[in-house]
């Protein structure tokens, strides 16, 4: 097979796969370099078009159990008081939040979860939220000033785009953007990086990219966590493999690291 017809067949997956509503909003250049390795490992197309999406099941959309309406959203979003901290802002922001199942699982644990897990730091005048998902949406519960610069990135666009529109709405400072962080390193420097139960994704793609993105993020503080159950519910073992993920990635640094467990979810803030 020549050149072109590589590349001509790579397009045609990326297209197969983004055809699909479930997948038409993720990032193109992840889509594409996930393909690229599915091709090279399948027999033909069709056994790669089907691994690139179990793949993209595996790391996004399994936690959308049902498609956003970020269309609704955006109108209802519009219609809020112009205040993080009505209480009429809160319900319909958690109401958000539950569509998502990283976001969902962390509500009952809102205030404690950030509260706990980043006082130290308070008040945070800068944060990059990465594979954010719905995350930004909890900035009313977090220890920040009230001119917050705030950097958020995912894989989906829609979801990207709305995020915008919340951050408009409520005058924060900051940008959205669609990243793939298997393949870069945000540059933003900033006080504090959230890497929200994010390593266990990146390793279905490429476990050296948790390492990489450590290293590499230009954040005085990141707040690693792990999910302490799989999205089914199961939990026997994963709160010790994922710790022992954790010490694998910081080993040999010279960093200080302050361990928090919640029901739910384990939490490490990093000083680098």
């Amino acid at each position: 097979m020549t050149v072109n017809q590589q590349a001509e067949m790579l397009e045609e997956l990326v297209r197969l796969v983004q055809a699909s509503d479930k997948y038409r909003f993720i990032s193109s250049e992840l889509v594409r370099d996930l393909g690229r390795k599915e091709l090279a490992k399948r027999r033909n197309l069709k056994e790669a078009v089907k691994e690139t999406r179990t793949k993209l099941h595996q790391i996004g959309s399994a936690y959308q159990e049902k498609p956003i309406p970020y269309r609704k959203w955006m109108v209802e979003l519009n219609n809020l008081p112009i205040d993080l901290h009505d209480q009429t802002t809160h319900h319909n922001l958690q109401k958000f939040m539950a569509m998502h199942a990283s976001t969902n699982e962390r509500q009952s644990i809102l205030p404690a979860f950030f509260k706990g897990a980043l006082g130290s730091l308070a008040p945070l005048h800068s944060i990059l939220d990465l594979a954010c998902g719905l995350n930004p949406l909890a900035l009313p519960w977090m220890p920040v000033v009230e001119d917050i610069e705030y950097f958020a990135c995912d894989i989906y666009q829609d979801m990207v785009d709305f995020l915008a529109v919340f951050f408009k709405h409520f005058h924060i400072r900051g940008a959205t953007s669609v990243c793939d962080l298997t393949t870069q390193v945000p540059e933003a420097k900033v006080q504090l990086a959230l890497l929200l139960k994010t390593i266990p994704c990146l390793d279905q793609v490429d476990r050296s990219a948790a390492g990489r993105l450590l290293d590499g993020l230009q954040a005085e503080h990141i707040l690693v966590s792990f999910p302490a159950h799989s999205l089914g519910g199961r939990s026997k073992g994963m709160l010790r493999n994922y710790e022992a993920r954790f010490e694998e990635l910081v080993a040999g640094k010279r960093w200080q690291i302050t361990r928090f467990e919640y029901p739910g979810e384990l939490a490490f803030l990093v000083k680098k």
